[in-house]
């Protein structure tokens, strides 16, 4: 039987980044974050790298695959996890809102809450499913302790 190919989170993520740019340069709308202060967003883009790379630290640590629906061998609930059960998804989220606030204008906010929408429709609540299959009780405590985004 054939598996069927799914997009996986990084290929919404970088469309989005793609959209967010297109709109600030295409149609820019109205700059709402001047400069400097728009400079702060390489601040949030920083942090989102850092919270993406440290979760995923944790899946390889763990000894767990990293894409959606593989598997899992782990239920990672250390470091990042202990504040969010989807710390590579809030990264992603973090850095788009990072680069929104350094293009300053209006047009690149829109493409974050379609991102959300379809990251939280096509992964996460699968991946919920998936893992209250594979774990149980075990990952039902944890998801009663700590929240889905933050």
């Amino acid at each position: 039987m054939e598996q069927k190919r799914r997009l996986i989170p990084p290929v919404y993520f970088f469309l989005a980044l793609v959209v967010m740019a297109a709109l600030h340069w295409a149609l820019p709308i109205a700059r709402i974050i001047p400069p400097p202060v728009s400079y702060l967003g390489a601040l949030l883009i920083v942090a989102g790298v850092w919270l993406l790379g440290h979760a995923f630290r944790g899946f390889t640590r763990a000894g767990t695959p990293v894409v959606p629906f593989e598997r899992s061998t782990a239920l990672v609930t250390s470091g990042s996890y202990r504040l969010t059960r989807n710390p590579m998804y809030v990264g992603m989220v973090v850095i788009l809102s990072g680069l929104a606030i350094l293009l300053g204008t209006v047009g690149p906010w829109l493409p974050i809450p379609c991102f959300v929408w379809i990251i939280r429709s096509n992964f996460i609540l699968g991946e919920e499913r998936f893992l209250e299959e594979l774990f149980g009780q075990q990952y039902l405590a944890y998801k009663s302790r700590v929240r889905r985004w933050l």
